[in-house]
């Protein structure tokens, strides 16, 4: 089960983004967000993002949002290092 958020009609209807990509855009505003302030470990909101590693920490770097490190990503680092 996932959390529904409810935006109102006239919030969508000025955001500035194609409606084919508004939730998507969206979901990448809303992890970049809640990385910058610690709310989501980097594995995390990442993964709200829908993005791979790589395409998330581009992005973080394009924004100027410095990297954190703690203990979720240490452990997503070993279980990304071990394969699984």
């Amino acid at each position: 089960m996932g959390l529904y958020l409810q935006v109102p009609d006239s919030v969508a209807q000025a955001i500035r983004l194609p409606e084919k990509r508004m939730q998507e855009g969206l979901l990448l505003e809303l992890a970049v967000a809640l990385y910058a302030q610690e709310v989501l470990p980097f594995g995390k909101a990442r993964e709200l993002a829908g993005a791979t590693r790589r395409e998330f920490a581009h992005t973080l770097g394009q924004r100027g949002v410095a990297r954190h490190y703690g203990k979720e990503d240490l452990e997503d680092d070993l279980i990304y290092a071990r394969g699984q």
